[in-house]
């Protein structure tokens, strides 16, 4: 599968060579995993988790999966506009995410939500004064910055700050797994289908209950992810 994403190359001090695992590991440790316990954060395409399910049937119903990636609510006043066609983690790869949102325990933590979650300019400082990973962190945002020039992209949405570097999609993910309080999730009954070669969701009383997050608190998440990676 071809995800058309930029070079990592400037992203990193030196080279990172690839692991050369097959995807026979990647699912049995996937396994593994959900047989000890875990739940699955998934902050990309569901392909690995629907090969997943096809190899061992019904074993992503054992555990809870959260997944970057739904649009069920548009964005609010103020924020971008998001169309369903640009739900990345669920359009580049429709029937595997089809698959995974009708047979598992997912919690969607959908675009319009993380469209209120920033990364900023005004964060770098207290990065690179963190320690490595901070520092790394730091680099990786000035290199996005040069590739996606978000301040010049939404300039026009009036809550999105004048700083922007990125949306913070997947640590918004990460922090509603762990159980981060302020995030409101409802129960919603959902229609999953693909019309026109998109995959949606539409509210529809006889559907499957899936968990949606519907609400955040955008600047105190984008604080309180500053001072969680700072601390560490």
């Amino acid at each position: 599968m071809e995800l058309g994403l930029p070079s990592e190359a400037g992203y990193w001090p030196e080279p990172i060579a690839p692991l050369k695992n097959s995807i026979n590991e990647a699912l049995e440790l996937l396994k593994r995993s959900i047989e000890q316990g875990a739940i699955i954060i998934a902050i990309g395409p569901l392909t690995n988790l629907y090969l997943l399910d096809i190899k061992y049937p019904g074993i992503l119903k054992q555990t809870e999966i959260f997944f970057t990636g739904g649009c069920v609510h548009p964005a609010r006043s103020g924020f971008p506009d998001w169309k369903n066609e640009w739900d990345f983690n669920k359009q580049i790869d429709i029937k595997s995410a089809k698959h995974v949102l009708m047979n598992s325990n997912i919690t969607l933590v959908q675009l319009s939500v993380t469209a209120e979650t920033f990364l900023r300019t005004a964060y770098l400082d207290s990065l690179k004064n963190s320690g490595p990973l901070g520092r790394l962190l730091a680099k990786q945002a000035e290199e996005f910055a040069k590739d996606q020039n978000l301040t010049k992209i939404y300039k026009d949405c009036e809550n999105i700050p004048k700083d922007i570097i990125n949306f913070q999609y997947d640590p918004l993910t990460v922090a509603v797994a762990l159980g981060w309080d302020g995030v409101e999730i409802k129960e919603l009954p959902l229609i999953v289908e693909e019309k026109d070669k998109v995959l949606r969701e539409r509210i529809d009383k006889t559907g499957k209950i899936f968990k949606v997050a519907t609400k955040v608190d955008g600047m105190r998440f984008s604080e309180f992810w500053l001072d969680q990676v700072a601390k560490a």
